[in-house]
């Protein structure tokens, strides 16, 4: 029996506590080329023999470790039938000794993009990790001894974690730190010496660790705030339960990251944000409550969703809320900004290039948002700056679900929920040409209008209120709201940038105000001049008439020109340039009613 064979429990978990480490997939192969251990998509193979394993093969003949850039187009991929077309992205292959005899290896692979990315950027400390994970490996086949999660992480493992940028912490169940790496006595200035042993909560304030452990689920790349030793810190966590024998619970280990280091490396975080739901959304006006009533719903099925809303009401926020609900919430979500890629650009980012596209096409290609997508969901934001050649290919994928890459012949099959989202009125861009009617109706089976926030003022307060507390933190501040006038002024203001413009308002106004509650002064003079209740005149000295008054006036004109039933309100839509659905928005707002000397028209 293969020697690897015996210590196949332990194989399992260093494998799975390096991915854990790494965010990238791990196995662990005996000199037979049996699987012994995996994590990922490999961990269903376990006990199974190579079909191929070419790299595997030369490692153990060779004795030398080979990291493989490229999977498929190195030297050793020669003769695999798989050459130019392997299931790997990339991975670092590393033998395993018993003494002189290699006795197996030990794997790192990147399966996408992101992961691929992390192992040529982190390629020698990785390495190094890797090597020292086969020497304990190796070790413990020749004790033939099963060594439990807790003993891992406090003897052979401790060293190689304190070799790892990020900081990690690791926790008992009675939440009592049992670990602290270099990079956490750096991060939270503590002594390993001062954390281990000390209740979490007693020295790093504000990690929820214990919660991890009631729930029995770890999470994923969450913003999370910590205050140590005077400090505030914003941080990206990730954290995972430590099992030991049977499966039972024995503690938790987290690792962070300052966030500023996330916004610098924003793509290769893009599937991997905090994952955001509908109890995040703030706000208990009726309106706000309905839209996610709906949207709850229509999150369970994996029909197209247009979102319809102005800029800054949250139209990215509600997609990932429909995401993390929907059945492949475990899946990729990847948005797009189409109005923000130039058109030449824009094709290739999508659908993604084959080798040889264009000048300075990557080697092997690259894959589109759509490949990256697959399997989840795609945000399509801005659809509707979208050429009528790009609406032609998208309208494709909806119907036969296959894109085809720029420069390539094959078509890739593709599963992907897509979600589009414009501050632009569609249905008038179909009537004037612009954006293709076929496709108009493959995106909005199921639309969604997010109201502006001067629409839901109830909820001004909650937001005012949620954003003061975030920003206060992240500031070092106490301040604890703001006075009645600020408050009134806020309340008046139109808010034309809505929840985006509200953000920005509360972190310029903390970062000004040095008392314990905003003054109207601190904040920007646009908000609170707009707020003040006096005669205003232009200067030929005609007098300035809110936007408010002027709008109803226009959607009164239009219903007296138009009519008030359906067709007539219809036609005011369109007059005015504004959807249906908003019409009856604002003759609801403005409590608009026909009298009885009207006629019905249209």
């Amino acid at each position: 029996m293969p020697i690897l064979v015996a210590v196949q429990e332990a194989c399992q978990k260093v494998a799975e506590a390096v991915a854990s480490v790494l965010k990238v997939e791990v196995e662990i192969i005996d000199n037979e080329l049996v699987r012994v251990a995996g994590t990922g998509t490999v961990r269903n193979d376990v006990g199974y023999r190579l079909r191929r394993g070419f790299v595997n093969k030369h490692v153990l003949g060779t004795g030398q470790p080979v990291f493989i850039d490229e999977a498929g187009y190195h030297d050793i991929c020669g003769h695999c039938p798989l050459t130019g077309n392997c299931f790997y992205r990339s991975s670092i292959v590393y033998p395993i000794h018993a003494e002189t005899k290699v006795i197996g290896t030990i794997s790192l692979i990147a399966f996408d993009a992101q992961q691929k990315e992390n192992l040529s950027r982190n390629r020698n400390l990785m390495m190094e990790f890797i090597g020292r994970m086969a020497d304990l490996i190796g070790s413990k086949a020749l004790e033939r001894e099963i060594i439990s999660e807790r003993m891992l992480m406090a003897g052979h493992l401790e060293a190689v974690v304190d070799a790892v940028y990020e900081a990690l912490v690791a926790i008992d169940h009675d939440g009592i730190i049992t670990h602290f790496n270099r990079s956490a006595e750096r991060m939270f200035r503590l002594t390993k010496e001062a954390a281990i042993g000390s209740i979490i909560q007693q020295v790093l304030w504000g990690i929820n660790l214990e919660g991890v452990l009631e729930k029995g689920k770890g999470f994923n790349s969450r913003e999370v705030f910590v205050k140590s030793n005077g400090k505030k810190l914003h941080l990206l966590s990730t954290a995972r339960i430590i099992k030991g024998e049977g499966g039972s619970p024995l503690g938790v280990v987290a690792s962070f990251r300052d966030f500023s280091e996330t916004q610098k490396l924003a793509y290769e975080y893009m599937s991997a944000q905090r994952e955001i739901t509908f109890d995040d959304i703030i706000g208990t006006s009726k309106v706000i409550k309905d839209i996610k009533n709906q949207a709850r719903k229509v999150a369970a099925s994996n029909s197209t969703v247009l979102i319809l809303g102005e800029t800054g009401t949250g139209k990215e926020i509600f997609a990932r809320a429909i995401h993390a609900a929907s059945p492949f919430a475990d899946k990729p979500f990847v948005a797009i900004n189409c109005g923000a890629i130039p058109e030449s650009l824009l094709e290739s980012e999508l659908f993604g290039y084959d080798e040889g596209a264009f000048t300075g096409a990557r080697r092997g290609g690259k894959p589109g948002k759509f490949e990256l997508a697959n399997g989840g969901t795609i945000l399509l934001d801005e659809i509707g700056n979208m050429s009528f050649y790009l609406q032609a290919k998208l309208l494709r994928v909806l119907q036969e679900k296959q894109i085809e890459r720029v420069g390539g012949t094959q078509l890739i099959t593709v599963d992907v929920r897509i979600i589009a989202a414009t501050n632009s009125d569609l249905l008038t861009m179909v009537e004037k040409g612009l954006f293709r009617e076929d496709l108009y109706y493959r995106v909005s089976v199921i639309p969604i209008m997010l109201p502006p926030i001067r629409e839901r003022t109830g909820d001004i307060p909650l937001l005012l209120d949620y954003y003061i507390k975030r920003f206060s933190g992240l500031l070092a501040k106490e301040i604890k709201g703001l006075t009645e006038s600020a408050l009134q002024a806020c309340l008046n203001y139109g808010w034309p940038g809505n929840v985006r413009e509200l953000v920005n308002v509360v972190e310029y106004a903390v970062n000004l105000e040095e008392g314990e509650y905003i003054a109207r002064e601190s904040l920007p003079r646009r908000v609170w001049d707009t707020s003040k209740k006096l005669e205003r005149k232009a200067p030929d000295g005609t007098e300035i008439v809110p936007l408010d008054m002027l709008e109803k006036k226009a959607i009164m004109d239009s219903l007296h020109k138009f009519g008030w039933n359906d067709e007539g309100k219809r036609k005011a839509a369109d007059a005015l340039g504004i959807s249906r659905a908003t019409i009856y928005r604002k003759i609801e707002k403005y409590s608009l009613e026909r009298t009885g000397a009207e006629t019905e028209k249209g």
